[in-house]
């Protein structure tokens, strides 16, 4: 039995690889400060025994302190010791705000990884964001880990503070990894989405709540000509633990993760509308997003050749979950 450290648990990855882990006879210390999500999305696996979840906020020193002791307290009945950061400030409408992203993603990151460090955690992996890629990410191939990050300046747009905040975070990774203090990788996650996705601020859960309240879906004028892939967050979560399982994967690396099945927002709204029943959906555009590439199209061959991770869930099916958990 492994000992599993995750923050963010109720987020779209935490939940769902905390349900993974569990069901595979592992202990998963979890919590989260209801930021940006609910403790609806854990429901299920509150009465479990080898699940302990905390209502902790990541910048908190006295409850990071708590979570440090029961981690101690529990570390030698495990074989492994492993810290996943899922904490995670991804809404659109705080991009634009540095300090809301900074301490969550940057600060509280940092202080996560010196926990697991100090603990003697065998493995950390750290949940980064394809965002910092941006503007310029849209190649025939798709962009690559050993690609220059393309991000926009700040005169540009501060949307990018976001951006900056989790490529700094990878930096503190791969230093970790260098400095023989733990063993670890970065993820780059394309437009996840889940099932329990609470909130309409992504993409898919705004167009299903839209069409479910009026059969009308209002998008951003970039929606026209905007392409986009998106990951369910089970293959997200079987990413995460194809990572833990390889140990020559470990050594500080970026990994892309995502799907190639692209897509035009357009045409997802026409699949949404499909699966949901909605015939010849209305669409209207208002408003526009600066620094917004026209394409986010990752190249996975690095996790897919050192792992065999690969995604499992089309988006047709993701919609169709999608669309029934909205219903139930």
């Amino acid at each position: 039995m492994d000992l599993y450290v995750i923050s963010g648990v109720t987020g779209m990855t935490g939940n769902e690889l905390a349900r993974k882990l569990l069901a595979s006879d592992n202990y998963v210390i979890g919590f989260d400060n209801f930021f940006a999500s609910s403790i609806r999305t854990v429901e299920d696996i509150l009465t479990d025994e080898k699940f302990s979840f905390h209502e902790y906020d990541l910048n908190n020193t006295e409850q990071m302190d708590r979570l440090k002791q029961e981690v101690l307290s529990r570390k030698e009945e495990c074989e492994r010791l492993i810290y996943i950061n899922c904490a995670a400030v991804v809404h659109t409408e705080h991009f634009y705000y540095v300090n809301r992203t900074f301490e969550t993603n940057v600060l509280g990151m940092k202080s996560f990884l010196e926990q697991a460090v100090s603990v003697g955690a065998d493995i950390y992996i750290n949940c980064s964001t394809s965002e910092v890629y941006s503007m310029n990410s849209w190649g025939e191939h798709g962009v690559s880990e050993s690609d220059y990050i393309t991000m926009a300046n700040a005169e540009h747009s501060q949307r990018t503070s976001y951006a900056t905040g989790k490529l700094l975070t990878e930096f503190f990774m791969k230093e970790a990894v260098m400095e023989g203090k733990i063993k670890g990788c970065s993820i780059r996650f394309a437009n996840v989405y889940s099932k329990n996705e609470l909130y309409p601020k992504h993409i898919i859960p705004h167009i299903l709540n839209q069409l479910k309240e009026n059969g009308t879906v209002e998008l951003l004028e970039n929606s026209k000509v905007n392409y986009r892939t998106f990951l369910h967050n089970e293959d997200s979560c079987r990413a995460v633990i194809a990572l833990i399982q390889s140990e020559k994967a470990l050594d500080g690396s970026v990994y892309n993760v995502a799907t190639d099945e692209e897509i035009s927002i357009i045409d997802l709204v026409k699949l949404c509308a499909r699966k949901a029943g909605v015939e010849n959906p209305q669409i209207t555009f208002r408003g526009y997003r600066e620094s917004d590439p026209k394409r986010r199209l990752l190249n996975t061959d690095k996790i897919r050749e050192r792992t065999g991770w690969r995604p499992c869930i089309t988006l047709e099916q993701g919609i169709e979950m999608c669309v029934g958990e909205m219903r139930d």
